[in-house]
């Protein structure tokens, strides 16, 4: 497994449409294991494979309670709404208040090709939808209804 190198904003690939995958191969493995690996090294919860450079709609997810690999994901379902503080490893030192899901039902393939859905609710609804966002070319703060101020972000941090 490697670190990958995280895609900063301002870099116009985070801005292009991933490409599907078509057949799930050792390649998608690596990757999937790559990204779980940089993922975790940036104390991220969610990454999708364009923010390594990788125009593949592949999501990796860790919310502490739930690991999840996403390859294809379409989003069949969602529900309620939530309103919630919101970063992203693209976008270093940017946060933003985001209305999202608060449950969301989405169809993917697993890392053997085979069909399943996912059911998400509350920070793993809020990952999951962030990061099939990063997959149309969106960033968080396209969709944030206000963006925290320095004098925010500072208190933020130090609370």
């Amino acid at each position: 497994m490697a670190i990958l190198n995280i895609v900063k904003d301002g870099d116009e690939i985070l801005r292009k449409k991933s490409r599907e995958v078509t057949v799930p191969d050792p390649r998608i493995d690596t990757l999937l294991d790559d990204m779980k690996e940089t993922m975790a090294k940036a104390n991220g919860v969610g990454l999708a494979a364009v923010q390594v450079g990788k125009l593949r709609r592949v999501i990796v997810i860790d919310t502490g309670e739930e690991q999840l690999e996403l390859i294809n994901p379409v989003r069949i379902k969602e529900e309620g709404v939530q309103e919630t503080l919101e970063g992203c490893l693209s976008c270093p030192g940017q946060w933003g208040v985001t209305r999202r899901p608060e449950k969301v039902v989405v169809e993917t393939l697993d890392r053997k090709g085979k069909k399943r859905r996912v059911k998400g609710e509350g920070l793993l609804a809020k990952a999951i939808c962030h990061e099939m966002d990063h997959l149309e070319g969106k960033l968080f703060y396209d969709e944030a209804v206000r963006m925290l101020t320095p004098e925010e972000l500072e208190a933020y941090e130090q609370a």
